[in-house]
């Protein structure tokens, strides 16, 4: 089962969504984590998650941060899948894990190596609450307690870098580097620095990945894959299946017939409480 947590009125600026998940699987199922616009905070319960990117070898974490990337990574399940992901904006990099989204990038970072995030304590009460409603309002207290503190690590990014993530965001990908860069008057070498230095991508690599997320909440509605290449902005069918291919390791087909099942496709705006 999962089960969803509309995300507090007070971490909507850093939070895009919490989703929890108990899952009984075939032990070979091997989940893949396609790239998207956020970052993802994973906290485990019952076993570490073994994961590692595709060509890759695997590690085992309790609580793993991943900030942008282009490859997927792949979750050997060994049967149980159990825990809460949080998907993070560049606001919540900083706000509640103390770094700026580049300080994650391409990466599957150990929280524990991190200035903020989960602390042990709570990991251990956390996987001892037995609802899912007692999990959730442990979480955003202690999230909540973060963006309370006077001694916060981390400024808020860049107004300007801020400002362009939305003209992606809400462009959904679909936006030229060059535009972008007269949109916030700077020159496309400024542009890339700067870029690559908070989300730790550049920019078109970031409209990629917007794009691709994009399309990935077309399919999840069942579109044909026709009509999401075109309404997600791909040059036709091929196109988005070979971005599939590159991002995912998986053709559009494979991704929405995969036997597990996709904790990141959980609605961002679910209703609070869970849902079986």
């Amino acid at each position: 089962m999962q089960a969803a947590r509309t995300v507090h009125p007070g971490l909507r600026e850093h939070v895009s969504r919490m989703t929890g998940y108990d899952l009984r699987l075939d032990p070979r199922a091997v989940h893949h984590g396609l790239p998207g616009p956020s970052a993802t905070v994973i906290i485990s319960f019952d076993e570490p998650l073994d994961v590692g990117w595709l060509g890759a070898s695997s590690g085992r974490h309790w609580m793993l941060a991943s900030g942008l990337h282009t490859r997927p990574a792949l979750i050997r399940t060994h049967g149980v899948q159990h825990g809460i992901q949080l998907d993070l904006t560049p606001t919540g990099c900083r706000a509640l894990l103390g770094i700026p989204m580049s300080g994650i990038a391409r990466a599957l970072a150990d929280l524990a190596d991190l200035p903020l995030g989960i602390p042990a304590d709570l990991h251990a009460r956390l996987a001892a609450t037995t609802s899912w409603e007692g999990r959730f309002a442990l979480l955003e207290g202690h999230l909540l307690g973060l963006l309370d503190r006077g001694d916060r690590r981390q400024a808020a990014p860049p107004a300007d870098l801020v400002r362009g993530w939305a003209v992606l965001r809400r462009g959904h990908g679909r936006v030229r580097v060059a535009a972008l860069a007269d949109h916030l008057g700077w020159s496309r070498r400024h542009l890339v620095t700067r870029f690559a230095g908070e989300f730790g991508l550049a920019p078109s690599e970031v409209a990629r990945l917007h794009r691709f997320g994009a399309a990935l909440e077309l399919g999840r509605a069942g579109r044909p894959w026709a009509d999401v290449a075109v309404r997600a902005g791909y040059a036709d069918q091929a196109h988005l299946s070979r971005e599939f291919r590159a991002l995912g390791g998986q053709t559009p087909t494979q991704w929405r017939t995969e036997v597990f099942p996709v904790v990141q496709d959980a609605p961002a705006a679910a209703a609070a409480g869970s849902t079986a």
